[in-house]
């Protein structure tokens, strides 16, 4: 073999992780403003606000840009990929922030990979400016296959009339639209619902985590233009995109609240006295704040190797799946430690480990959890 033939077997055999120069600038703003814009007393105070987050924060992250990342720039956007939003949503998970951000981009990223010329061009610029939006895909048989459908769409005299129930529609409340999924002739499509026309038709969900809005919306009866409906061959690319992008930005979420619960609960450690030692300095704690330490690097490690091979067939659908179940198990793990080694007070809510583990469970909820991903890495190996 010559030198330049094993150099290059090297080279495909060695894992693909690395930082753009995009993504260390980005982490470099996230880190600042994040940490400014939200630090915990503000996330404890909208949570018992109606919408749960800030507007004008809002109109700070529009104005920075970071709608437009994933956006084309002949839409209005950057044109930057879905690698370098991984720093600003892994800032935002470290510090709770709480706004339509993630929904957002979802639904951007269902528009374009499967929305129509048309569709994009009136939509994508919208968007990237600063337009709210989400995504209705989940129904009550809670199954994380985004085709598994009983909510559906007929036409009726060149109408689009809908039936079914959605559920944990995030931020739907707040959104200029929501894209739903729907079963059209046997087959998933993917409808554009105007804020206009959920009037008097969501309710605001009960969920674990009580720094983010969910809504169930109802569809019955609700009758659009076919206009709104996105071209159904592409539907089904659309929703594997979907699933491959959320799981991504979950993994950067978790992954920055893993960090924020080992570094929480380490100054808690190095502050808190028991029998005049701190407790810090006990062997069995120290050594399972190594374990939390460790799961987290390399959820992280995992996270950005993802982001580095995104959209790559079969390598980068396998290294989201990989990213994603480390960083659900990280960010549990670390939650649960954080809460355990506080004591009485790390069962309450006033400690700010509870948020963070409710995080966590929500997270494992939306798109899958560890054991769900890892069948997924099974169904590709094998």
């Amino acid at each position: 073999m010559s030198a330049s033939n094993a150099t290059s077997d090297w080279a495909r055999a060695t894992p693909r992780i690395g930082l753009s120069e995009e993504q260390a600038q980005l982490l470099e703003v996230a880190e600042a403003f994040c940490r400014d814009k939200s630090p915990i007393d503000k996330v404890r105070a909208l949570i018992d606000d109606e919408t749960g987050f800030d507007a004008a924060l809002w109109q700070e992250i529009a104005e920075l840009g970071w709608l437009g990342i994933g956006v084309p720039e002949n839409y209005g956007g950057i044109g930057l990929g879905m690698g370098e939003l991984v720093p600003l949503v892994e800032h935002m998970g470290r510090h709770l922030m709480n706004t339509p951000f993630m929904a957002t981009v979802l639904a951007t990223q269902a528009l374009v990979r499967g929305g129509s010329e048309a569709q994009k061009e009136e939509y994508l610029p919208q968007l990237a400016a600063g337009a709210a939006a989400s995504l209705a895909l989940y129904e009550d048989h809670a199954d994380w296959n985004l085709e598994n459908l009983t909510a559906t769409a007929s036409r009726e005299d060149g109408k689009l009339v809908l039936s079914g129930k959605k559920y944990l529609v995030l931020h739907a409340a707040s959104a200029a639209m929501v894209l739903a999924s729907v079963a059209l002739d046997g087959q998933p499509a993917l409808v554009i619902l105007p804020a206009a026309a959920l009037a008097g038709r969501m309710t605001r969900e009960k969920i674990i985590d009580d720094t983010q809005r969910a809504y169930a919306l109802d569809l019955d009866g609700l009758t659009l233009d076919e206009a709104h409906m996105l071209p159904v061959d592409m539907t089904a690319d659309a929703l594997e995109h979907i699933e491959q992008a959320a799981s991504l930005l979950l993994a950067a979420d978790m992954c920055g609240g893993a960090f924020a619960c080992i570094d929480y609960t380490l100054d808690y450690l190095k502050t808190r006295k028991q029998f005049g030692k701190l407790i810090g300095s006990y062997q069995s704690l120290k050594h399972t704040m190594v374990d939390a330490h460790q799961a987290y690097e390399k959820a992280r490690s995992h996270l950005y190797s993802a982001a580095h091979v995104f959209g790559e067939q079969g390598e980068g659908e396998m290294a989201v799946h990989m990213a994603k179940a480390e960083a659900a198990e990280a960010f549990s793990f670390a939650a649960d430690r954080a809460i355990q080694f506080h004591g009485g007070f790390g069962f309450t809510y006033d400690c700010d480990a509870q948020l963070y583990r409710r995080r966590a469970i929500m997270g494992c909820a939306l798109h899958g959890d560890a054991r769900y991903h890892r069948r997924k890495i099974a169904a590709l190996m094998f």
